[in-house]
């Protein structure tokens, strides 16, 4: 018999995947995940929908957020586990985020129209729908417009890190998105670290005050992993892990279902959120 599995790590159509809430629980579902978090950037509103998919599924959906840090060195993703998708602190900043989203977004498009790319701001649109709107919507655009011929492309010709469409996020610190998580109840946890730190930069988030690092990641090879989960171990973090998945043209569909964590690491996150609930009763 298979063992029982989870994935904390995945997005829907309310930021940049393309299944819809439901779609993705019974994804999940058919890949033998008894344990799932939807960790959309800047967004909660999958939440309500996927527990009622779930429920038809015994399925256990744990409340999740990513949201984004950044430092003089570089932008970090910091997922929030186990939040109060109610509390009003953290709706208030989700909104402001997602405005401040599509004013950059916007500023992107402007930059690729200045480069004789002539992209409309309604066809971004129209890839996020409803979602948080993000630079993955502008590379897929630009895909459907045929103004390039792949997703990689536009981040590697246009929309990347210091390329020449290229705008900066709303910053926040790594502190300040930490605080904002326990604020709403949750901890925190370092996403795909293999692709944003070197060991200094780790040990400063470590230090800001993380909860957890995500040890299991498709951009982590085996020996990643290993020492990341070394590095967890030394530190007394919790590990989490998941497949990232997003859907379309991610090309990522055979890593829902692959990359997981075992249900043990699930309930060492529940003990230290209620550690976490512990100390700030007695303080």
């Amino acid at each position: 018999m298979e063992k029982l599995k989870a994935d904390l790590h995945m997005h829907t159509s309310y930021s940049d995947g393309v299944l819809s809430p439901s779609e993705l629980v019974t994804k999940c579902h058919s890949r033998n995940l008894s344990v799932i978090s939807i960790t959309d950037h800047d967004s909660v509103e999958a939440f309500p929908e996927a527990c009622e998919q779930a429920s038809a599924f015994n399925m256990e959906v744990i409340p999740g957020v990513e949201l984004s840090a950044t430092t003089s060195e570089r932008e970090y993703h910091i997922l929030g586990y186990f939040i109060d998708c109610k509390n009003q602190r953290l709706l208030d900043y989700l909104t402001f985020f997602r405005l401040e989203r599509l004013r950059r977004a916007e500023r992107i498009v402007e930059k690729l129209n200045n480069l004789n790319i002539p992209l409309k701001f309604d066809a971004v649109l129209e890839k996020a729908k409803q979602g948080a709107i993000g630079r993955p919507h502008i590379a897929m655009a630009l895909v459907d417009e045929e103004f390039i011929s792949s997703y990689q492309e536009a981040f590697e010709k246009y929309i990347g890190n210091s390329c020449p469409a290229y705008e900066k996020k709303f910053v926040m610190s790594p502190e300040q998105t930490i605080q904002l998580i326990a604020s709403a109840g949750g901890i925190s946890v370092l996403a795909h670290p293999g692709r944003s730190t070197n060991s200094e930069m780790l040990k400063s988030i470590i230090s800001a005050g993380i909860d957890g690092i995500e040890v299991i990641h498709p951009s982590h090879p085996p020996e990643l992993t290993k020492n990341y989960q070394d590095i967890a171990n030394q530190y007394f973090l919790i590990s989490s892990g998941g497949s990232d998945y997003h859907g379309g043209k991610r090309n990522d569909d055979m890593s829902l279902g692959r990359f997981c964590i075992e249900l043990t690491l699930v309930d060492a996150m529940k003990k230290r959120l209620f550690s976490h609930k512990t100390e700030n009763k007695s303080q």
